[in-house]
């Protein structure tokens, strides 16, 4: 079984923000593999469904960015998930815009979701897929910038970003990380 969790802030106001490129990830993948993501669970918005013959859950934290750690652990507890079948999915500021980046295992550098998982599950060995959002070259500060919205013209790039990590995160489940990072890693949709 695989958890995969897609970061953001529950919404309408942070909907299409760089924060949450990975709600938008997971509305792709639940498309994408027919599974509906509506029932309210480890506070969060979940879906099951299977990738081959590999049962999935899709998950959307309700918690708020911060706190993406309590909705995961609720969730990896329950279900018994070891941290290597747990792939999250969230924004990146630092890789650059029109990419993706899928790590096996890291620490959560300034990323605050990430934090809050390693410091939930109490590991650092999951899987992880990075969507670019784009830079922060105005230096405004850093919260507006995450919770900012794209312009039409980014979020066109977004849009093929997240169908690479939807494609990431389905080439996890069936080959595993290495598969995914060999094949996704440093491509560009621009």
């Amino acid at each position: 079984m695989y958890l995969i969790a897609g970061l953001g802030n529950p919404g309408s106001r942070f909907e299409y923000t760089r924060h949450n490129a990975g709600f938008l990830t997971i509305d792709n993948l639940a498309k994408k593999l027919n599974i509906k993501v509506n029932k309210l669970k480890f506070k969060s918005l979940i879906g099951e469904g299977f990738i081959g013959n590999e049962k999935i859950i899709l998950m959307k934290p309700s918690t708020y960015m911060n706190d993406s750690g309590k909705a995961i652990i609720d969730c990896v507890r329950y279900y018994s998930i070891e941290p290597e079948n747990i792939i999250v999915i969230c924004d990146d500021i630092d890789i650059p815009f029109g990419t993706i980046r899928v790590k096996r295992k890291g620490s959560a550098g300034t990323h605050n979701g990430l934090k809050s998982i390693i410091y939930h599950i109490q590991s650092e060995n999951f899987p992880r897929i990075k969507v670019a959002v784009g830079q922060n070259t105005n230096n405004i500060d850093l919260k507006d910038f995450v919770i900012g919205q794209f312009t039409k013209e980014e979020f066109e790039v977004l849009d093929k970003e997240i169908e690479m990590a939807s494609n990431a995160a389905i080439g996890i489940v069936e080959n595993g990380a290495d598969y995914s990072m060999n094949n996704f890693n440093g491509k560009s949709v621009l």
